[in-house]
């Protein structure tokens, strides 16, 4: 029988063990504490040694908070630049070596694109005159900053100050080259983050010449020219290597703004601006005034090209369809386009008509423009108001918010599943989660047809369409099936057009209510072929056959109430004399952007106006501009031409206001011709002239016939 003392001690040994652990335990961590204070006390009497008060402790205190801040913004900055770090990881410098001639539909030269890669000069070869020119210009202290020229800044700040306008640049040929490599004209300030930045990691990563390079090479330079080389070629007919002084500085002024100071558009203001590079030389120290004075005696003279405007942001877009639909090894090649020159034209002057004039009202400075032809042919493509200032293309590139030009494609999915224009839906107050949209006007629509509230712009209604029917997966889906490219977000404010859209995907959508539902038409390039003539690639042939998207009935349901829309609806400005028009405009939150999109039985036609630093307008609406714009450029476009009618239309919507206005015109025209035929009508003879021609007329009738003479009695008898 065991002891029962055993377990007692065994468990006065654990307690005991325990107690010296926790003993330990309390005893190190008061040791710890201890040396702690200690060691505090120490630092402490050792810091106040470096202890400041007065005025050297305000010093102190201002210069800790500014580093605290500045780390902080270092970082915010460091964040921002991070996405512009992400393009250089790609392949920058390969940018094909492609040489792409482009014709317009009817086979005249438009432009050239790729040229640069197969006729760029070596820094080295050219001129130095050439150099001194653009350095004196653009930067002349290129060789001494690093990216970011802080002395050039500080002086253009000043400069621009003091003249009270933007008279100088501050931005160095490596900040201008990153712009051109890497980003947009978008004038934000995380764009100009972005473009500090990569100019540092341009400079880290080449040297000065390779920079100087490929500015040289890359820079537009008016009249569709890109590079020095191809500049120099176009306004001369000669190589960069062979200019003169005079020459040189009219292509160093083509940098500022290519288009302004084109020669062969504006010879005059070329030289002028030549004239001010001449002068920057002398300034810069590089030459001086005796060495320039021929050059200014006698200015350069260009190669007569006519003035005929180049249609760039097409052939930008067109070259990277080129890239698209190209074979491999097949790079150097004739490109039959679609373009319109004078559509082209007439959009191009449309906008700029409009912006003149009303520009500053309602504060908008940009607009873009694409068309279509019904038969998917793009004829005209307007990127934004100056190609020289800005490169980036408004039209194919810009994601903007669409609006309620967004829904149509809302619409569409509503009449594919079972809806007519005569469905009534509830336009009143809805909330979606903690989301609750409002209309335009404030107020609530209460029961409406869907064919009033497409007209009446109700945004109510398609928010629960979506809700309550639809969902947003079959809008998306919807709006992608129809052309649309940009990503859009599957998020329930999606209905009323928050997602970003290109004016092109714009174009490409509506067209499919003018092309009888189908889609996949769109193009630009008609056939490509190789220099010796051989064809190898025809659209016909080649591309894919286009495909329906919206059933008969739902394309019927559709132009007829897009139809109304002008009508009856936020559109009036858009109408066509005698002609069909249906579309839908689109304003964004804070006047953002302004859009009218619309198509005939012949075009379809999208029109965008903003800015680019995405400042809100002045109340402008797409109703207001974009119409106007949209029914200028579309009164041109349908002269002369053979009419056709929108499908599914088949009692046209009249205005009877527009009806009795026409009738009424129609009766003053009426009664001005018969008034002018009265005027012209030979005065009544009297009755004593008309009996006597009545007698005369007896007297004919009752005379005996005589038998006609033969032909030879009559001849020898004369």
């Amino acid at each position: 029988m065991a002891s029962p003392s055993k377990p007692h001690k065994r468990r006065g040994r654990i307690a005991s063990a325990l107690l010296g652990i926790d003993a330990w335990l309390d005893s190190s961590l008061y040791e710890i504490g201890f040396k702690a204070r200690e060691f505090w006390e120490a630092a402490t009497i050792f810091s106040r040694r470096f202890r400041v008060h007065g005025w050297r402790r305000a010093i102190i205190e201002v210069l800790s908070e500014g580093f605290t801040m500045g780390a902080g913004g270092f970082v915010v900055l460091l964040a921002l630049a991070m996405p512009a770090f992400d393009i250089t990881t790609s392949d920058w410098r390969n940018q094909g070596d492609f040489a792409v001639t482009f014709l317009d539909r009817y086979g005249n030269e438009i432009g050239q694109r790729g040229i640069i890669q197969r006729d760029s000069v070596p820094v080295d070869e050219m001129p130095d005159i050439v150099i001194k020119a653009v350095l004196a210009t653009e930067d002349r202290r290129f060789f001494d900053h690093y990216g970011i020229d802080v002395l050039g800044l500080s002086r253009a700040i000043f400069e621009n100050v003091r003249a009270n306008s933007v008279v100088q640049g501050g931005s160095s040929i490596t900040q201008q080259l990153a712009k051109n490599l890497f980003l947009s004209n978008e004038r934000t300030l995380e764009r100009k983050i972005k473009e500090a930045f990569l100019s540092l990691w341009l400079e880290a990563n080449l040297s000065k010449k390779e920079i100087l390079q490929l500015y040289l090479d890359r820079a537009y330079m008016g009249g569709g020219t890109f590079g020095i080389e191809a500049a120099a070629d176009f306004y001369f007919g000669k190589s960069v290597k062979d200019l003169s002084l005079a020459e040189a500085a009219m292509l160093a002024g083509l940098f500022k703004a290519p288009t302004k100071y084109a020669p062969h558009i504006n010879l005059p203001a070329a030289r002028a601006r030549a004239n001010v590079v001449l002068s920057n030389l002398v300034d810069a120290g590089f030459m001086t005034e005796g060495q320039v004075l021929q050059a200014r005696l006698h200015p350069a003279d260009v190669v007569d090209r006519g003035e005929l405007k180049s249609p760039d942001y097409f052939l930008d877009w067109a070259f990277d369809e080129v890239k698209k639909i190209a074979k491999p090894g097949q790079h150097s090649l004739v490109a039959h386009t679609t373009f319109d020159a004078n559509i082209q034209k007439a959009a191009e002057e449309s906008v700029e008509f409009h912006l003149r004039q009303f520009g500053k009202e309602y504060n908008v400075t940009e607009g873009a423009v694409v068309v279509i032809e019904t038969n998917g042919a793009v004829r005209a493509i307007v990127g934004g108001r100056d190609y020289g200032t800005s490169q980036f293309n408004r039209a194919t590139k810009a994601l903007r918010q669409t609006g309620s030009s967004f829904k149509p494609y809302v619409y569409a999915t509503a009449m594919e599943h079972g809806f007519t224009p005569d469905s009534v839906v509830s336009g009143g107050p809805i909330s979606w989660g903690s989301w609750t949209p409002h209309n335009y006007s404030g107020g609530s629509a209460g029961n409406v047809t869907l064919l009033t509230a497409i007209a009446k712009s109700i945004n109510t209604v398609p928010v629960r369409l979506a809700k309550d029917y639809l969902g947003i997966g079959p809008i998306k889906a919807m709006a992608e099936s129809m052309g649309v490219e940009s990503p859009l977000e599957a998020h329930k404010t999606m209905v009323l057009g928050t997602s970003g859209m290109t004016v092109m995907d714009q174009a490409t959508g509506y067209s499919v209510f003018a092309q009888n539902g189908f889609v996949g038409s769109r193009h630009g390039i008609t056939q490509l072929v190789t220099r010796t003539g051989e064809v190898v690639y025809d659209w016909v042939k080649d591309a894919p056959p286009p495909h329906r998207v919206l059933s008969e009935k739902a394309l019927k349901y559709m132009n007829t109430m897009l139809a109304a829309v002008p009508v009856i609806g936020t559109a009036r400005r858009a109408q066509l004399p005698n002609i069909v028009v249906a579309g839908k405009t689109g304003t964004t939150q804070s006047y953002r952007d302004a859009w009218f999109v619309g198509f005939t039985g012949n075009y379809t036609a999208a029109v965008w106006l903003g800015n680019d630093d995405f400042t809100a307008t002045n109340k402008m609406t797409g109703g207001t501009l974009p119409a106007m714009v949209w029914q200028r450029l579309m009164v041109y476009a349908h002269q002369n031409i053979d009419l056709k009618p929108i499908p599914g239309i088949d009692h046209p919507w009249v205005d009877p206001e527009v009806a009795a206005k026409a009738e009424e015109a129609a009766k003053k025209e009426a009664d001005a011709a018969a008034a002018q035929a009265e005027a012209e009508r030979p005065p009544v003879l009297s009755s004593r002239t008309t009996q006597t021609l009545r007698e005369m007329t007896k007297t004919f009738q009752a005379a005996p016939v005589l038998d006609a003479p033969t032909l030879p009695e009559t001849l020898s008898a004369l």
